[in-house]
């Protein structure tokens, strides 16, 4: 899939479409892990900032656009005929891929992260939305650092539900890195980091209005919801994200 190097971090020029064909074909496969990242400002600036993140990032091998200020990116070097007329957003992805895999046994999915109460308002919710998708199973791994068996325990699973769609949900960087450093180690399949999207999707926490989302204002109204525990993040990566592009073009 064509990319382009956003602040350096290597964007495919991709839709949903595009982007659930290519996790269903690699997926399908069934021959290695296949990383895959919703990438919004936040993973751009810190795969910019931070050397073993931009490390972790190398090895995911699909990068969507998910941030609306990434898509202007991308079309500010693509041809009229070629621009993106939207963001590939993570939760969305996963609802997509859940869609198309609906009568396709062949797709299994695996919810790893969140707490149970969560999972078990996830599978309420999908088994509702999408009553013919395999969902091969949910696993809430333990807060903080993992006991040094967790790695097997997670793969036994993995491999004896037979999914071959593994959404980790247990934030980022952690979840980028987890699944980077564990690349070869991994079960054959599509790995995704997925950050708050269990949360959405279990309606513990609400997402911006579409029309904020569009003009490139979700983190504003997450901000507005969780000022305490967002404020640094924003402040600091947004700005780091405004400043590499700003330099980038100047010395183009």
């Amino acid at each position: 899939m064509h990319t382009i190097p956003i602040i350096g971090l290597p964007v495919a020029v991709t839709d949903y479409a595009g982007a659930v064909d290519w996790i269903l074909e690699h997926a399908g496969r069934r021959d290695r892990a296949y990383p895959v990242e919703a990438a919004n400002t936040h993973v751009a600036a810190l795969a910019r900032s931070d050397e073993r993140f931009a490390n972790s990032m190398r090895k995911f091998d699909l990068i969507c656009p998910d941030g609306m200020p990434l898509i202007w990116c991308l079309n500010a070097h693509l041809p009229p005929s070629e621009r993106l007329t939207d963001r590939v957003y993570g939760p969305t992805l996963m609802l997509k891929t859940l869609e198309a895999t609906s009568d396709k046994p062949q797709f299994r999915h695996f919810f790893l992260g969140g707490q149970q109460s969560t999972l078990d308002r996830l599978a309420k919710v999908f088994s509702e939305k999408f009553p013919n998708s395999v969902i091969g199973g949910f696993y809430s791994p333990p807060y903080g650092e993992w006991p040094t068996d967790e790695f097997d325990r997670i793969c036994d699973q993995i491999r004896e539900t037979h999914s071959n769609l593994i959404w980790v949900g247990v934030g980022c960087p952690k979840q980028e890195h987890w699944i980077a450093e564990n690349k070869d180690r991994l079960p054959p399949g599509c790995y995704f980091g997925v950050g708050a999207a269990f949360a959405f999707h279990a309606g513990e926490v609400k997402q911006a209005p579409a029309f904020l989302q569009n003009r490139g204002l979700e983190w504003a109204y997450r901000l507005a919801m969780e000022p305490r525990r967002l404020f640094r993040r924003y402040f600091t990566y947004n700005s780091l994200f405004l400043y590499h592009i700003i330099r980038d073009r100047m010395r183009d």
